[in-house]
């Protein structure tokens, strides 16, 4: 497994020789392969050949791609890159509403919880006080919808009275934007790896949404981007670079010391073996560290 995310932002040819990524403009940049995780192409005026793409692919590196105002725009991922794929999805369509609500529960305990967290790391005394009352009255599959009111409460506590967290909203929603689609491109990478569909979710059911099991795996990590980019100063227009840095920072899973971008793939395995109809697992929590 990959451990490096690779930022394309200008004009350059990539291609593959010898199992290294190369990168040619005036100079020549050289990766190898086994070292990446995720390439991000920003720059409309990169080029990238076919050999490198399928290169890609073998070593189970995502591609995401950004449209012109460098916004992801879509990936380029692998059919398969399990062994026991039609296995693992046939067990995912036989997964139980009750296990899938039980999971939702769990998703959404710990995406307050860590919400919460960021309240107390930033002051936020009264609303952390709500969001922890609120993570204690999560049911299975959140009839009560206790992760949207979190969230309204949520939100404009931590980045400005009147804020309204919203797609292409510019500020911090841009920031945002650019921080959970990384998060999820690499979500579902560990997905498609372990052998799963990502279009089948357990709560998300979006028709035009091919990532909906990512969608609902993601939620308890988006806390750790918010976080990222409350605790450092990120230049409006030149944050991109600086915020991938929040999935190299350590976090607690599961009571160990994890680099995130690591702890991802790990926490997407709980998740899964919770589903199991074979075994009555609960996922495993991924948490701050301490102060």
């Amino acid at each position: 497994m990959g451990f490096r995310i690779i930022r394309i932002t200008s004009r350059c040819k990539l291609e593959t020789q010898l199992n290294y990524l190369v990168c040619r403009t005036d100079k020549e940049t050289r990766v190898p392969l086994d070292e990446i995780d995720l390439l991000v192409i920003e720059s409309q005026q990169a080029v990238i050949t076919e050999a490198l793409i399928t290169a890609l692919l073998d070593h189970k590196v995502k591609i995401l791609l950004c449209d012109e105002k460098h916004h992801p725009q879509g990936e380029i991922n692998a059919y398969s890159v399990c062994y026991d794929s039609p296995d693992k999805l046939k067990k995912q369509v036989e997964w139980t509403q009750e296990k899938k609500d039980r999971l939702w529960q769990q998703i959404v305990k710990q995406k307050i919880h860590n919400q919460a967290v960021v309240l107390q790391r930033h002051h936020e005394r009264e609303a952390y006080q709500m969001l922890s009352k609120w993570e204690e009255e999560v049911l299975p599959g959140d009839p009560t919808n206790r992760e949207g009111l979190s969230a309204k409460t949520y939100f404009p506590a931590v980045f400005g009275e009147g804020f309204v967290r919203q797609r292409h909203g510019g500020g911090y929603n841009d920031m945002l934007d650019y921080g959970y689609s990384v998060l999820l491109a690499l979500v579902d990478r560990a997905i498609a790896i372990y052998g799963y569909n990502s279009s089948f979710g357990i709560h998300h059911r979006g028709k035009q949404n091919v990532y909906n099991l990512g969608s609902d795996l993601m939620e308890p990590m988006r806390p750790f981007v918010d976080d990222y980019i409350l605790s450092n100063d990120l230049a409006p227009d030149d944050y991109k670079h600086d915020l991938l840095q929040a999935f190299g920072q350590n976090v607690d899973f599961n009571g160990r010391h994890e680099i995130f971008q690591n702890a991802i793939f790990d926490y997407v395995l709980s998740c899964l073996q919770a589903l199991s109809p074979d075994d009555d697992l609960l996922s495993k929590p991924i948490n701050f560290l301490a102060l």
